[in-house]
């Protein structure tokens, strides 16, 4: 096995971008086997839970491996707190901004930014009104 020095580099931190939250897939051009020995690890050593790609499972159809493999890379991602690495694979996966999620298959979106939308939906304007006041003290003890 040929390590890349680019497998090398460690988490680059969260890969989410300001206009939302970010997927990892299985990249089009990777070839099956690469793709089979990727969804093998994930959902083996990488432990996600791949009983939805499963026969009767929610995002069992479609049956192709690039569908599976996406799931559980996406998963995994997810998972190990959005850092670029955790959606290598080999080079089989890719990040996307565009939700993949599809009928009742939802793809799963990392744990952290669940919690800080559902906390800024239930910041009221008085919320906002004093995170204002807050800015506006910080800046005028700058002074």
């Amino acid at each position: 096995m040929t390590i890349r020095p680019e497998s090398l580099v460690g988490p680059q931190g969260n890969t989410t971008f300001l206009e939302g939250t970010t997927w990892c897939v299985a990249r089009p051009g990777a070839t099956q086997a690469e793709l089979q020995r990727a969804l093998d690890w994930a959902c083996g050593i990488g432990r996600v839970d791949c009983s939805v790609i499963e026969r009767h499972g929610d995002c069992y159809e479609p049956d192709t491996i690039l569908s599976h493999a996406s799931f559980a890379f996406n998963a995994y991602y997810q998972t190990n707190g959005n850092n670029r690495i955790a959606c290598y694979f080999g080079g089989t996966a890719t990040l996307t901004k565009i939700n993949p999620s599809y009928g009742k298959c939802s793809y799963d979106v990392s744990k952290s930014e669940v919690s800080a939308a559902r906390s800024l939906s239930k910041c009221k304007p008085r919320c906002f009104l004093l995170m204002y006041i807050g800015l506006l003290f910080l800046i005028s003890r700058r002074g």
